[in-house]
């Protein structure tokens, strides 16, 4: 009998998924993997109370280090060493420990993928010096990895002008988030006191990049309602934002919230789905929201416009903004369908798994260039 294939994920706060892009990839990898394949899974022992050593078919191992902030380098290290002899594959999802990639590709005995993320080092949250520590584990693991994968077309092409190496182009899937909500839609339509279509909807962290300042503006001068998830008191933009914007008529912040029910029904049941990140790649939050066959209203940059084939509509500010969310409805209607039609041809989770399951055996058969 032919031994299974071993592979260690490294680089998330692990699985069952709480939050996060890559955790919610590692479940939904596990969930779909194959009899031929044994998965170990990093996972940082804070964010979990129960800690066992199997969740659907794939190991867990926990390291005693925070997966976030400044622990992720040594989070992401010590797990890359407690994979150099065991495992044909290390997968590595960021590149926070890709610092020591070069020693540690020496003394591996597996290849090594390295999933880049969306190009942390243009977020606006880092200080200068994050930026440059990312730049350089960036440049380490583009030398040093088997292979690359870039999630995103505009991240693709910066990898081949850049280093002038080739990634693989790997998105998210989203179809994890669909399921039946009609038992619970009446008692959650009276508990946000919504009506269908009339209100926008957006869930994000609450960060600059993300433009929420550029949203709440335009819908505070609108006037339209707007329903608006995310983590507020986490930081002194998103406590400013919330203290201005709070008693807006129509303008509704609320906490974080992690029931699928209930955000699938503020999906399914809006107006218009707005998105305002400006990096990062493509965004598992704008991937989800696609297949809710909803109009997208998305930050104008090429990561968005790519994630959606450039068939959703697009604003670079408030004023942008508000001349759409004025337009008659009907001019939305195509973009609703299209939202649907690309999220169900490309961002499925059996279309995302298999591509990472090819990528694994050209790799070992030495295919890379």
């Amino acid at each position: 009998m032919k031994n299974k294939l071993k592979i260690s994920i490294i680089g998330t706060q692990g699985i069952p998924a709480k939050y996060g892009g890559f955790e919610t990839l590692v479940e939904n990898i596990v969930n779909n993997q194959k009899d031929n394949i044994e998965y170990t899974v990093f996972c940082s022992a804070q964010y979990f109370n129960k800690r066992p050593e199997m969740y659907k078919g794939a190991r867990l191992n926990y390291i005693r280090l925070n997966a976030n902030g400044a622990q992720s380098i040594p989070y992401d290290i010590v797990s890359m060493m407690k994979s150099l002899k065991e495992y044909d594959i290390l997968l590595v999802l960021g590149v926070s420990g890709c610092l020591a990639l070069n020693w540690i590709k020496r003394l591996c005995k597996g290849k090594i993928i390295v999933n880049i993320d969306g190009l942390e080092q243009r977020r606006n949250k880092w200080n200068i010096i994050i930026k440059e520590v990312i730049k350089y584990a960036e440049r380490i693991a583009l030398k040093h990895a088997d292979a690359i994968i870039a999630d995103n077309k505009v991240i693709h092409e910066y990898i081949k002008v850049k280093y002038g190496k080739e990634a693989h182009m790997i998105s998210y899937g989203g179809d994890h988030v669909l399921c039946d909500t009609s038992r619970y839609e009446e008692n959650i339509v009276k508990k946000y006191n919504i009506e269908k279509y009339n209100y926008s909807f957006s869930v994000c962290r609450i960060e600059p990049e993300n433009n929420i300042h550029t949203i709440l503006k335009a819908y505070a001068e609108n006037g339209e309602k707007l329903l608006f998830v995310g983590n507020w008191n986490c930081s002194k933009y998103g406590k400013n934002l919330f203290e201005k914007y709070r008693s807006f008529p129509g303008i509704n912040l609320l906490p974080p919230n992690y029931n699928l029910i209930e955000l699938n029904v503020l999906r399914s049941n809006c107006k218009f789905y707005i998105h305002g990140h400006s990096v990062g790649g493509t965004n598992p939050s704008l991937v989800e929201a696609m297949f809710f066959g909803r109009p997208v209203l998305a930050y104008d940059c090429l990561f968005n416009r790519e994630t959606t084939e450039y068939k959703a509509h697009y604003f670079k500010n408030e004023d942008q903004l508000n001349s759409l969310v004025v337009q008659d409805y009907n001019t939305f209607l195509q973009n609703a369908i299209d939202m649907f039609d690309v999220a169900n041809s490309r961002y499925t989770w059996k279309t995302i798994v298999h591509k990472y399951e090819e990528l694994y055996n050209s790799i070992l058969a030495n295919n890379e260039l």
